[in-house]
């Protein structure tokens, strides 16, 4: 499994805006449309809000990969 982290640098991140900031899509567009397929899920849970806002300590996968939000 790929582990990255991810330093968030305001209150929250929309989660389609982290998978483009995290390089797992070319845009925000696309990033709706793999959390709308339903294989993204937060801290476990297949999430299909496509803005849900994404907090320190939460953690995002996408297949093989995980995402751990982490304030600066």
């Amino acid at each position: 499994m790929q582990k990255l982290d991810f330093e968030l640098n305001d209150e929250y991140v929309e989660l389609n805006q982290l998978l483009k900031l995290a390089g797992l899509c070319e845009s925000g567009g696309a990033g709706k449309m793999i959390v709308a397929s339903g294989n993204v899920k937060v801290d476990g849970k297949t999430e299909l809000r496509k803005t849900c806002k994404i907090r320190s300590g939460q953690t995002v996968t996408l297949g093989d990969v995980r995402i751990t939000v982490r304030t600066v």
